[in-house]
């Protein structure tokens, strides 16, 4: 490995593993760049696997009157319901409506989402009356209810889909490696950026690489990198952070998402069907300290519980909540909006003196767009000859369109198959384990074995989404994940302990205090 990564001369070298640096890397591979990928903890173990798991156009940049935004995000959730049609599907929202005026109001602006979505659109928004609302959504608060709005956006499994397109990127032939630090830039005679030194977070020995160019694609953190190579740099970013919190399926039961338009501090809020739990997000607290593992606060819990209880018949409770988890929008600063939830999610593209490019702001919808914009800069950059994209039809590892019945592992698109292999092979593998969900130890083993698990947390908060969905559960499952990781990685009793002990602090972070 040392051999290889310092003996190639990269075109392009990636610092960030979420959806913005794995998107960068599947378009410069496949544009045939020697493209290699660093990310100093798992891939998504920040803001990429923390999402609202929706691919939208985005409502409220609407309502902010940022049309083109909103074009280019509803013109990528398009693209890649086509490239990833395992993972990305049709949601239909609801819009419940208690003034008078509320009905012809949202109804017009969705009529807009719908035009603007064009022949690209995942269907029509309709106005529905107080019984077909009920309907749709019997435990929604009846009292004063005068009917409902419905649209159509999509929705996905965030980190799921961050795997394949890491499997993507290296079938596409770029090299990605999780568990590997940035440490600094190297640079020539005349003070430009040649390369980078790297280290392997487990054994803790670097690595010299050159590269033609190096994009920094680190979400909040960007600032961080940005003056590891000019101390002095002014800061561009600035942060807010969304919490959301899982509850049982009999809040919500069916498939149709609620949006809430409006709340308290002028935010939309989703209450949406995932994995046959119930996701409701979000919120919009301002930060100042960046971390890959945040904390709610008790007030955005509460804020959450609050609005969820003037929407439905059952109030849920702190006791209900299955899990919480809390990400950090990466948001580039702008010198008139105040308030982070008025600061535009478009992405930035700067270049340093010295030739380091970093790409800020930005959403999961877009991430593809992000990539091909970085990609062209960094052909600039590098002097390298300039290749057009081709991730517009390019089709994610496992696609697979699905059929009317899904079972568990459909996620997986056409590596289903190969799941199911794995236990005809061997039926321990069918074994669930949890009693009370649906994964099985064969997914396990295939984490490790084609999806770069390295870890308990890999595997239960980003292969599986256990941690997300029930983190109770989720530390009940960590000994036998713990067994299998022991077995296939060739580790000792310790390493399992350490491992098991740093899970299970980790996903009490997920649980609320009573």
């Amino acid at each position: 490995m040392k051999q290889k990564l310092e003996n190639t001369h990269w075109d392009i070298l990636i610092i960030g593993g979420g959806a913005t640096g794995i998107g960068t890397a599947i378009d410069a591979a496949s544009r045939g760049y020697k493209t290699l990928l660093v990310e100093k903890d798992d891939y998504g173990k920040g803001t990429s696997s923390k999402s609202t798991k929706l691919v939208h156009g985005g409502v409220r940049y609407l309502q902010q009157g940022n049309f083109s935004l909103v074009l280019e995000a509803l013109k990528e959730r398009a693209i890649l319901k086509r490239n990833a049609p395992h993972i990305v599907h049709d949601l239909k929202f609801i819009v419940p409506t208690y003034d008078w005026w509320e009905s012809p109001f949202y109804g017009i602006g969705l009529k807009l989402y719908d035009w603007l979505a064009g022949k690209e659109g995942f269907g029509d928004s309709v106005l529905i009356s107080k019984e077909e609302t009920i309907e749709y959504i019997p435990t929604v608060t009846q009292e004063g209810l005068r009917g409902g709005v419905i649209y159509h956006d999509g929705q996905f499994d965030d980190t799921r889909l961050l795997i394949n397109m890491m499997q993507t990127a290296k079938e596409q032939g770029a090299t990605v490696l999780n568990y590997t630090e940035f440490i600094a830039f190297t640079k020539n005679t005349q003070d430009i950026i040649d390369g980078a030194m790297i280290k392997d977070v487990f054994t803790a020995e670097k690595y010299n690489i050159k590269a033609k160019s190096v994009i920094n694609a680190t979400g909040v953190f960007s600032d961080t990198i940005r003056q590891k190579d000019q101390h002095s740099t002014h800061k561009i970013m600035t942060s807010s952070q969304g919490i959301h919190i899982v509850l049982d399926k009999e809040f919500l039961p069916g498939e149709t998402a609620i949006m809430i338009p409006h709340t308290d501090d002028g935010r939309v809020l989703f209450a949406v069907p995932w994995h046959d739990k119930i996701l409701l997000g979000t919120t919009d607290t301002p930060v100042t300290e960046y971390c890959s593992e945040p904390l709610p606060q008790e007030q955005e819990v509460d804020f959450l519980l609050t609005h969820a209880a003037k929407y439905l018949t059952k109030n849920p409770t702190k006791k209900d909540v299955k899990s919480v988890f809390v990400g950090l929008r990466p948001l580039v600063k702008s010198g008139n909006a105040e308030e982070t939830a008025e600061i535009s999610r478009e992405h930035v593209i700067e270049v340093s003196k010295s030739g380091l490019i970093s790409i800020a702001g930005g959403k999961w919808t877009t991430y593809r767009k992000m990539a091909e914009d970085v990609v062209d800069k960094a052909t600039i950059v590098a002097v390298i000859p300039f290749v057009k994209s081709e991730t517009e039809f390019l089709n994610i590892h496992g696609h697979r369109k699905l059929k009317s019945e899904e079972s568990p592992l459909a996620i997986y698109g056409t590596d289903e198959k190969h799941i199911k292999k794995l236990c005809s092979s061997n039926s321990e593998l069918k074994e669930k384990i949890h009693p009370n969900h649906p994964y099985i130890k064969a997914q396990i083993v295939w984490a490790v074995q084609k999806e770069d698990a390295k870890t308990i947390e890999d595997v239960l908060a980003r292969r599986i989404r256990l941690l997300f969905l029930d983190a109770k559960a989720s530390i009940e499952a960590a000994e036998i994940v713990g067994n299998i990781l022991q077995n296939l990685l060739s580790k000792d009793e310790v390493w399992k302990k350490n491992q098991i002990n740093d899970y299970i602090k980790l996903a009490k972070k997920y649980l609320l205090k009573d």
